[in-house]
């Protein structure tokens, strides 16, 4: 991790080195906060935040799930942030926002306890290695499942959720794979351990469902909208663990890892083996958008303004 100079904590702007809770804060002790994984771009007209309201909208979901009151409007979330951008002057970043329960008491009973917010910015690569955007990673199946139903909810981006993310990414990369896919207590495909999966078969783009204990990707939702409108037949249905294997081509998606194609599963050669063409076509759309380099007919881009020194 690179550090910035400034990080945005309940409303102000305080130096990297100083961004500190204290060790008896709820978050550290439950896994009690909701974020966000967002993306800014260099374009030519200065960063953009992609889908930024979305994400922000995302969060506040989490949270309403959780019974967390962020004490801060979605408009003070977003205005936070693209300030934080400025005051960083960054031309391209990743962006976590996070609504932790912080500091007074502890126990599981979390009544009381302040909802605290804070906002990092930093320089951040290819999730997955550069090169992994042209020639695709290999990955696993995972020996652990996703959430089961009414346990926890999958549908939150909340921090103890992604406890189970790392037992998947941890074994994947303990037997030398780059991820590993979990499958849902019904033995359904579900996702990655940060990531949304799709793959193609007969021309067609197909993805699990939320009822496979998915989290709603802001990048899955693009992928799917962007696919509809080139004429790709988009289906959302259980996809059994065999299906991948014989699959035309294989993708992840999400903030971090954007559209990763995928080449290998559990050894098995996924297509060619290579980037499939419907993978390239969507790389080449979401990356055209994000760049500023065509059209954003979506309006999913909203640019950084000049930073004006506003006071921390």
């Amino acid at each position: 991790m690179t550090p910035t100079e400034y990080i945005w904590m309940n409303g102000k702007l305080v130096k990297w080195e100083d961004a500190k809770i204290h060790v008896l804060s709820h978050v550290i002790h439950y896994g009690s906060s909701v974020f966000e994984g967002m993306r800014a771009y260099k374009t030519e007209r200065g960063p953009a935040c992609f889908r930024l309201h979305e994400h922000t909208d995302r969060l506040f979901d989490s949270a309403k799930i959780y019974r967390m009151e962020i004490p801060y409007t979605k408009d003070e979330i977003n205005n936070a942030i693209l300030n934080l951008i400025g005051a960083n002057n960054l031309e391209a970043c990743y962006i976590r926002p996070i609504a932790y329960r912080g500091y007074k008491s502890l126990g599981v009973d979390p009544t009381g306890v302040p909802i605290d917010v804070a906002i990092g910015v930093w320089p951040w690569g290819k999730y997955l290695g550069e090169e992994a955007l042209v020639n695709g990673v290999s990955v696993c199946f995972s020996s652990w499942n996703r959430l089961a139903p009414n346990t926890m909810p999958a549908m939150a981006k909340a921090g103890a959720n992604y406890m189970n993310g790392q037992l998947i990414k941890l074994e994947a990369k303990s037997h030398g794979y780059a991820e590993g896919i979990a499958l849902d207590v019904f033995g359904h495909v579900s996702e990655g351990s940060g990531e949304n999966i799709f793959m193609v078969r007969n021309g067609a783009l197909i993805t699990p469902t939320f009822a496979a204990s998915i989290l709603p990707g802001i990048t899955r939702r693009t992928v799917i909208r962007l696919a509809t409108d080139m004429g790709i037949k988009v289906i959302e249905q259980n996809v059994p663990r065999e299906a991948v294997y014989l699959a035309d081509e294989v993708f992840f998606s999400g903030s971090a890892a954007e559209i990763t194609p995928i080449t290998r599963v559990d050894n098995i050669t996924i297509g060619d083996g290579k980037r499939g063409p419907i993978t390239e076509k969507m790389q080449n759309a979401y990356f055209g958008i994000v760049e500023g380099r065509t059209e954003d007919k979506y309006n999913w881009l909203t640019y950084v303004p000049e930073y004006k020194g506003v006071p921390a």
